[in-house]
C-alpha cells in the first residue's frame, strides 16, 4: 500500500479499482513561481550545464532557494540537492494515477475488499497482536485508539512492514515537484524531508514509495515531522526500523484526526427496503474529498436510526452516538452505520474502499 493519509498520496486515493498503468506523455513543468529574496544568492553552476540551458538544473536552484528560506542547514542542502537526479518513472506514475469517473455509478467494493481483507492479512494481524500485545496496550492507553485499527492500517500500508518502498525519497519528491501535477505539495514535502535529515535521520533511511510516503506508517515527510511518536520508550521516534514507533505514530495520527476512544468505527446494520433514502441525503458538501462523503447520509443518533428501522447487528453502538449510513453496494447490499472514527480513518486515506477495508480487517483481527 502506498502512503497515507493524507498521510500519504496513494494510487487508491480516489477509490477506483486497480488498472494497468500506461505511461502518458509527461507534460512540461508548470512555470516557476517567484521566490522572495532568492535573488541575493549566488549558486555554483555545473561545469558544462547552466540553469538557463537545463530546466532540471534550473529547478534545483529553486529547491536550494526554498530550502534556505526554510532554514534548512547548508550542509544538508549541499549534501542532497546538487547531486539529485530526475526520476521520470515516478512522474509518469503520477500522471497515470486513476482519476474519478465522470459518469456512471461507483464501482463495486467487493473485489477490493477481497484483495485487502485476506486470510493472510488476518492471520498475520492476529500474530502481530499477540507478539506486540504489551506495546499495543501501552499505545492504546496513551492515544485511546483501538489496537486492531492500528494493526489493520499497518497491514494495509506495508503488509506489516514487509513492503515500505525502496525509492530514494528526496529524488522522488523533487521529481514529483518538478514534473508532477502537485508542485506546491511536493515542494513542501521535499523541504520537510530535508528537515528530517536536519533532525538526524540519515539519507539512507529515507526510502519510500513512488508517491513519497515513508516508514512503517507510510507518512509523507511533513506528517512524519509533526506526528511520529516514540512507541518503544527509547526516547526517539524511529518510524523506519521500530515497529512500535511506527504503530504509535499511526495512533498519534488517528488521535490528531479526531479519534474517539472506546467507539467502534462502524457496524453492520439491517436496513428496511422502505427506508426513504432521499430524505436522508446529506445537503452538506465536504471541503475535502467531497465525492467520498457524498455517498454517506446525514448524521443521526443511533436511537434515531433505530426508529427508522435501521438495526445494528451484535453489540452495535450506543444509542446516543452519531452515525451516518453507508451502503457500498446500494440498497440491495450490506449497510453500515459509520461513526466519527471512520472519518478519522478517511483522514489517513480519503477513500471509502480504503477505510472500509481497514475497518473490516480490524474486526477480523479482533474476531468481531
Amino acid at each position: 500500500m502506498l502512503g497515507g493519509a493524507l498521510v500519504a498520496v496513494s494510487a487508491i486515493a480516489l477509490a477506483t479499482p486497480s488498472a494497468v498503468i500506461r505511461k502518458p506523455p509527461v507534460s512540461p513543468p508548470t512555470p516557476l513561481a517567484p521566490i522572495a529574496a532568492a535573488q541575493t544568492y549566488v549558486y555554483p553552476q555545473p561545469a558544462t550545464v547552466t540553469p538557463q540551458s537545463d530546466p532540471w538544473e534550473q529547478y534545483k536552484v529553486r529547491l536550494t532557494a526554498l530550502a534556505r528560506q526554510q532554514r534548512v542547514r547548508e550542509s544538508t542542502i549541499q549534501a542532497v540537492i546538487p547531486g539529485l537526479d530526475i526520476n521520470q518513472r515516478v512522474i509518469a506514475l503520477d500522471h497515470a494515477e486513476p482519476r474519478a469517473q465522470s459518469s456512471g455509478g461507483p464501482p463495486s467494493m467487493k473485489p477490493y475488499i477481497r484483495t485487502h481483507v485476506t486470510a493472510s492479512l488476518i492471520r498475520r494481524g492476529q500474530s502481530n497482536y499477540s507478539n506486540l500485545y504489551s506495546g499495543l496496550q501501552s499505545i492504546q492507553a496513551r492515544y485511546g485508539v483501538d489496537p486492531t485499527i492500528v494493526l489493520a492500517i499497518y497491514g494495509h500500508e506495508t503488509s506489516y512492514g514487509l513492503v515500505t518502498g525502496n525509492h530514494d525519497l528526496l529524488e522522488v519528491l523533487a521529481s514529483m515537484a518538478y514534473g508532477g501535477r502537485r508542485r506546491s505539495l511536493f515542494e513542501n514535502e521535499f523541504i520537510s524531508a530535508l528537515k528530517l535529515m536536519d533532525q538526524g535521520v540519515p539519507r539512507y533511511m529515507l526510502k519510500g514509495s513512488w508517491a513519497g510516503a515513508t516508514g512503517f506508517p507510510q507518512f509523507l515527510p511533513s506528517v512524519a515531522l509533526r506526528l511520529r511518536a516514540d512507541g518503544d520508550s527509547d526516547g526517539y521516534a524511529n518510524i523506519w526500523t521500530s515497529e512500535l514507533d511506527g504503530l504509535a505514530s499511526i495512533a498519534s495520527y488517528l488521535r490528531d484526526a479526531g479519534w474517539k476512544p472506546s467507539v467502534r468505527w462502524g457496524v453492520y446494520v439491517s436496513v428496511p427496503r422502505t427506508l426513504d433514502r432521499a430524505a436522508l441525503r446529506s445537503t452538506i458538501t465536504a471541503p475535502k474529498c467531497p465525492q467520498v462523503y457524498k455517498r454517506h447520509t446525514r448524521w443521526l443518533r443511533v436511537s434515531e436510526w433505530r426508529s427508522l428501522g435501521v438495526v445494528p447487528y451484535g453489540t452495535g453502538l450506543p444509542d446516543g452516538e452519531l452515525a451516518t449510513l453507508f451502503e457500498p453496494e446500494g440498497p440491495d447490499g450490506t449497510g453500515y452505520l459509520l461513526t466519527n472514527n471512520y472519518r478519522a480513518i478517511l483522514d489517513y486515506n480519503c477513500s471509502n474502499f480504503y477505510a472500509m477495508s481497514v475497518g473490516l480487517l480490524a474486526d477480523a483481527i479482533a474476531r468481531r
